[in-house]
């Protein structure tokens, strides 16, 4: 049986990291709002009982649900055997998978400083000395900091030769920076050589390359995570 992904169907945001792993690990899943809709996601949320999931992204594996994207992950690696094997190791995977949480809420911020329930255009202008700040700052802190992580193995991946669910996240953190600060990466390509190196191997998975180039792949928007807009990018 398939595991369900429930995730907002028109962006990739926190719902992509899910699908590109389930893609590389070739994972079986259904796109439960992309096949039904935004509304079914709604309902289907409200109509869990007990200790429910917060928002979307989360996922229906027979009895068990799970929310969180870096919990999903997880669940999903030891399930299927895509871990390193060992508690220790798999742990440091989890609390990188959390460190990329906390990088993209932090992207969110950037275009939504003030508060989520606003428009872009009603908080511009904090939004540009958040993004100055970003760039300069916290963009280099945490490339580093993931750097650091894939060159302790050798690379090209977190456990060396081998994929985990922690570089289907880079990958794709690494694809949303380029969307949304394209002239700021690329002043500082080569900065981050091991993610750089990451970023050609991850859509060489066998199984990952299809999906990569299928409409399925939703393109990056105004609308998720990584947005892109002129003024806040760096010249």
């Amino acid at each position: 049986m398939s595991v369900e992904l429930w995730y907002w169907p028109d962006i990739p945001g926190r719902g992509e990291f899910v699908r590109l792993f389930c893609e590389a690990g070739e994972i079986d899943y259904a796109d439960m709002a992309r096949e039904q809709s935004a509304d079914a996601l709604v309902e289907h949320m409200h109509g869990l009982q007990g200790m429910r999931p917060f928002a979307p992204p989360y996922i229906v594996d027979g009895e068990v649900v799970v929310g969180q994207t870096a919990l999903i992950l997880q669940y999903l690696s030891d399930k299927e055997g895509l871990g390193s094997g060992e508690m220790e190791t798999d742990l440091q995977l989890l609390q990188l998978q959390m460190d990329i949480a906390d990088f993209v809420e932090e992207v969110h911020s950037v275009h939504h400083p003030i508060a989520s329930e606003l428009y872009y255009a009603d908080q511009m202008e904090a939004a540009f000395d958040r993004a100055q700040n970003f760039r300069a700052n916290r963009i280099p802190k945490y490339l580093i900091h993931f750097d650091n992580a894939i060159a302790a193995n050798g690379g090209p991946f977190s456990l060396g030769q081998q994929f985990s669910h922690v570089d289907t996240s880079l990958f794709q953190v690494m694809e949303g920076l380029d969307y949304m600060f394209p002239n700021y990466m690329k002043q500082m390509q080569g900065s981050w050589p091991h993610l750089e190196g990451l970023q050609g191997a991850v859509p060489e998975i066998e199984g990952l390359a299809d999906y990569l180039a299928s409409e399925r792949r939703l393109e990056f928007n105004e609308d998720g995570i990584f947005r892109h807009y002129e003024e806040l990018d760096e010249a």
